[in-house]
C-alpha cells in the first residue's frame, strides 16, 4: 500500500493508520542507519520549520533544529514571549501569516484546542511537539527504539508507571496503533482521561493490542517487557497540590525491577527527577534504554519531517 504522508498534519499518533505508523519508523530506520554509516541527505534543503515554544523544551527543541540543519533545511525558534500572540494576535491569524513564511510548524504549548486551531488555519503541515493532553513525536520516537531493541512491537507488554498524563495518553494511542500491549498502572485518582483511554481501546481491536489500567505495580510487572516512567509532576501542573506520597509504590528502583522479567527494558522520556519516580542506579544501569531512547527522537523527527515537508 503506497503511504503518502506530504502534507499531513501530526497532531495526534490516533490519526495515523497502522502503515502509516510504521511507514513513520521504516523511514526513521533508514535514515538512521544511513546517517550512522556517513551518508548525509538534503531533501530539505531550502526549507524552512518555524517552531512555536510557549513551555521550555531541552529534546524537542534540540532534535527539530538538528534534523531540520542535518536534512539541509533551516530551524526558525519561535518563542511565545517573542510573538504576538501574547498581545492578543489570534491563534488563527498566526497561522496565516506563518503559513506565508514557511513550510512547517512545530508547535510546544498547553492546550491540545490551541494545536488544533493552529492546524484548522494553517496551509502548511503543524506537528505537535507536546500538549497538556499529547506528546506524539515522542512515543513515535518510544515506538522506534522498542522496535530497535527488541525486534519488533506486536505483542510485546510496555508497563508505564506513574501519572496520568500526555505521556500515558500517547503511549495507550501508539500501542494500540501498533499492535503493543499497553498497561496504564497510576494511583488512584491519577488515570489517564477516559476518554483517550477509550479511543486507544478501540483502536486495539483492530490489532489484537491490550490496553489496560491497573492500580497494583507489583502484579502487573511481571508480564512487562517494557517498563517505563515520568515525572509524576507533569509539565504546567507544577503548581497544582498533588501528595507525591501517592506515587512512591510506583517508583522505577531495583527492588520492583526485581519483580518483573529480569531483562527488561527501562524507558524514561526525560527529564527525570532522580530518586523520585526513577533512581539513578536504575536509570544508569544495564536494563537503562534512556538515552538511546533520547537519541532516537533526531532520528524520528527527521522522519517526519522528510515525509510531511
Amino acid at each position: 500500500m503506497e503511504v503518502d504522508l506530504k502534507g499531513r498534519d501530526i497532531l495526534s499518533i490516533h490519526d495515523l493508520s497502522r502503515e502509516e505508523l510504521h511507514h513513520i519508523l521504516d523511514r526513521a530506520e533508514f535514515i538512521k542507519k544511513g546517517y550512522l554509516s556517513g551518508e548525509r541527505i538534503k531533501p530539505l534543503e531550502g526549507k524552512t520549520l518555524g517552531m512555536i515554544f510557549q513551555k521550555s523544551s531541552t529534546r524537542t527543541r534540540i532534535s527539530f533544529e538538528v534534523a531540520m540543519n542535518q536534512l539541509g533545511g533551516h530551524a526558525l525558534y519561535l518563542n511565545a514571549r517573542d510573538l504576538q500572540l501574547k498581545r492578543g494576535e489570534t491563534i488563527a491569524d498566526t497561522a496565516r501569516v506563518l503559513s506565508r513564511f514557511v513550510d512547517g510548524i512545530v508547535i510546544r504549548t498547553y492546550s491540545q484546542q490551541e494545536v488544533a486551531e493552529l492546524a484548522q488555519y494553517a496551509s502548511v503541515p503543524v506537528v505537535n511537539g507536546l500538549t497538556d493532553l499529547l506528546h506524539p513525536c515522542q512515543v513515535l520516537s518510544d515506538l522506534l527504539t522498542i522496535k530497535e531493541k527488541l525486534g519488533r512491537l506486536a505483542g510485546i507488554t510496555l508497563l508505564y508507571l506513574g501519572d496520568g498524563n500526555n505521556i500515558a495518553h500517547s503511549l495507550m494511542l501508539g500501542g494500540a496503533k501498533a499492535g503493543l500491549n499497553v498497561t496504564i498502572c497510576t494511583p488512584e485518582g491519577r488515570e489517564p482521561e477516559a476518554s483517550i483511554t477509550h479511543q486507544a481501546q478501540k483502536a486495539a481491536r483492530a490489532t489484537g493490542a491490550k490496553i489496560e489500567l491497573t492500580t497494583e505495580p507489583r502484579q502487573s510487572i511481571k508480564e512487562a517487557r517494557v517498563i517505563y516512567t515520568d515525572t509524576w509532576i507533569s509539565m504546567g501542573r507544577e503548581g497544582e497540590a498533588v501528595d507525591i506520597e501517592i506515587f512512591k509504590p510506583y517508583q522505577v528502583n531495583r527492588e520492583l525491577l526485581a519483580q518483573g522479567h529480569p531483562e527488561a527494558l527501562v524507558m524514561h522520556c526525560l527529564p527525570a527527577h532522580r530518586g523520585e519516580e526513577i533512581t539513578s542506579e536504575v536509570i544508569d544501569g544495564p536494563q537503562s534504554i534512556v538515552f538511546d531512547q533520547a537519541e532516537n527522537r533526531l532520528h524520528l523527527q527527521k522522519a517526519l519531517l522528510s515525509l510531511v515537508l
